[in-house]
C-alpha cells in the first residue's frame, strides 16, 4: 500500500489510511478544528490521488477506529456480506467511483452489502457535487411504516411542529397548518423542549387522534431520548416510530446516553408494542461534526465518521434517517458552500448504505450561510431524488433556534420536479380539498378546515 505521491515536483506522504481520508476530504471547518485537514489545496489533491489507488480490501482492513475498541466498527464489520465483498474487494477507490457512476441500480445493490462505511466515505471524497447528485438519484430505498416512503416520483416531508414552550395547543396549530399545505407524509414529528414521559405520551396521543379523525395516513413520532420513549411505549402510548440521534463511534454514542444494547432493546420493544403496521419503525438523525463535539472522533474526519452513523443505522432497518446538516454551526461547517457539500455527501452516503435518506437543510444564525444556500441545497437534493426534507412554519425552528425549510418550500419543490407526496397521503389531501392533480388548491394553507 503506497501512501505517497509526487505532485508538481513535490512528494506528499501520509501517515496512514486515516490520514489520507482526512486530507482527501473537501475543506470543512470541523476538520480544521481537529487539526487533521490538508494544509493546502495541493496536499488535498495529492491525498485524493493516493486515496484513488487504495483498494477497498485495504480500507476494510484499516477502519478508522479499531475493531477491538469500538462497537460501531464491530457492527459494520460483522454485517459484511462476504459474497458481495469478494466481487469488489480488488477495486481501487477510483475504480469504485467509476463503477458507481456507470452502473445501474440493480448492479449497485448487488454489491452494497459488501461495503464498509470507510469505503462509502472514501468514494464520496473523490466525487464532485454533480457526481453525488447523479449517483444518488439512481438509488431508491423504499421503507414501510404505516405508509411506504421512497418510491419513484415521490418527495416527502416531515411536519415538524416544534414549540418553544411545548404548548400542546400551539403544537397542534402547527400540525394543522402544516397538513393544510400538504406536509407530513413522511412523519408528524415533534422535537420536544422537555424530555418527560407524560409529554411524550400526550403528544403521541394527540397526533394519533388528529390522524384518525381526519383520515390522514402517516406516522407519528416524538423525538425525545430513546429511554423516555421506551417508557412511554410501555405505558401504552401509540408510537409508530421510535427516534434516536446516533453517532459514528461508541464513545460519541455514550455521550448521547446510548449504546448498541440500548438500541437493540428499543428495537425489540417496538417489534412487540409498535402501533404501525410495517416492518420499518426506527428513526435516526445524524450530522457531520457530532463526534468531534463529543471528543469521540478518534482523529478521523467528519465525513468518515458520518458514514459510520449510516452503517450503524442500517442494523435497525429504519423508516427514516436524516442528517441535520447545519445544526451545530460554523465550528464544523463554516459557510453555505461547506453546508451544501456536506448535505450532498451525507445524502449520497446514506442512500449507498441502503437507507431511506432525508436531509434537514438547516443553518444556525451565526453561520456564514443564509436561506438562499438552504434553497440551493433543497433543489440539488430534489434532483438527487432525496426521500424527504423538513417542513416548518416560515422555515424558522423556534425550539432548536435554526433556519430550515418551510411548508412552502416542500410545495415548491414538488411543483418544480413534478413529484408527489406518498400516494395514500395525497389521496387524503385531495379528499380534504387541499390538493388536486399533485398541486395545492386555493383552499391550501387554511388550518381552519380542521377547527370544526
Amino acid at each position: 500500500m503506497i501512501l505517497k505521491t509526487k505532485l508538481f515536483g513535490k512528494v506528499y506522504s501520509f501517515k496512514n489510511i486515516k490520514d489520507v481520508l482526512a486530507k482527501a476530504n473537501e475543506e470543512k471547518a470541523g476538520d480544521a478544528l481537529a487539526g487533521i485537514i490538508a494544509g493546502s489545496s495541493a496536499e488535498r489533491v495529492a491525498a485524493k490521488v493516493v486515496l484513488s489507488e487504495i483498494t477497498l480490501e485495504e480500507l476494510r482492513n484499516h477502519p478508522v477506529v479499531p475493531y477491538e475498541e469500538d462497537e460501531v466498527t464491530r457492527i459494520i464489520e460483522d454485517s459484511i456480506n462476504e459474497e458481495a465483498f469478494n466481487k469488489i474487494k480488488s477495486l481501487t477507490v477510483g475504480e469504485f467511483r467509476e463503477f458507481l457512476l456507470s452502473s445501474d441500480e440493480p448492479s449497485i445493490k448487488k454489491i452494497r452489502d459488501g461495503l464498509t462505511s470507510e469505503m462509502v466515505a472514501a468514494v464520496t471524497k473523490l466525487m464532485s457535487n454533480m457526481d453525488l447528485v447523479y449517483a444518488a438519484q439512481k438509488i431508491k430505498n423504499p421503507a414501510t411504516c404505516n405508509t411506504t416512503i421512497g418510491k419513484q416520483g415521490t418527495f416527502s416531508a416531515r411536519l415538524q411542529p416544534n414549540n418553544a414552550k411545548d404548548d400542546i395547543e400551539g403544537i397542534m396549530a402547527s400540525v394543522m397548518e402544516g397538513v393544510s399545505y400538504g406536509v407530513g407524509d413522511a412523519v408528524i414529528g415533534l422535537n420536544p423542549v422537555g424530555d418527560n414521559i407524560n409529554m411524550v405520551t400526550l403528544v403521541l396521543n394527540k397526533f394519533k387522534e388528529f390522524e384518525e379523525k381526519w383520515s390522514i395516513p402517516t406516522q407519528n413520532c416524538v423525538l425525545a431520548h430513546v429511554s423516555t420513549q421506551m417508557e412511554s411505549l410501555k405505558r401504552g402510548a401509540p408510537m409508530d416510530l421510535m427516534f434516536q440521534s446516533i453517532a459514528g463511534s461508541e464513545k460519541s454514542n455514550r455521550a448521547f446516553g446510548i449504546d448498541v444494547a440500548v438500541l437493540d432493546e428499543a428495537y425489540a420493544l417496538m417489534q412487540e408494542k409498535k402501533s404501525c403496521i410495517g416492518n420499518n419503525f426506527m428513526y435516526f438523525e445524524t450530522g457531520q461534526g457530532s463526534e468531534l463535539s463529543s471528543e469521540g472522533h478518534h482523529g478521523a474526519d467528519q465525513v468518515t465518521m458520518e458514514a459510520r452513523c449510516y452503517g450503524l443505522a442500517k442494523r435497525y432497518h429504519p423508516f427514516l434517517v436524516n442528517t441535520v446538516v447545519g445544526f451545530i454551526g460554523p465550528e464544523y461547517l463554516y459557510n453555505g458552500k461547506q453546508t451544501i457539500r456536506a448535505g450532498l455527501e451525507d445524502h449520497f452516503m446514506g442512500k449507498l448504505t441502503g437507507l431511506p435518506m432525508g436531509v434537514d437543510c438547516c443553518h444556525t444564525n451565526h453561520m456564514a450561510s443564509d436561506q438562499n444556500d438552504s434553497e440551493i441545497l433543497e433543489m440539488l437534493l430534489a434532483e438527487a431524488d432525496c426521500t424527504y426534507i423538513m417542513g416548518l412554519p416560515v422555515a424558522d425552528d423556534v425550539m432548536l433556534m435554526n433556519q430550515t425549510t418551510s411548508f412552502h418550500d416542500v410545495a415548491t419543490i414538488r411543483e418544480i420536479t413534478n413529484k408527489r407526496p406518498i400516494k395514500e397521503f395525497e389521496e387524503s389531501m385531495e379528499s380534504l380539498g387541499i390538493m388536486e392533480n399533485g398541486k395545492l388548491t386555493e383552499k391550501a394553507g387554511d388550518p381552519s378546515i380542521f377547527m370544526v
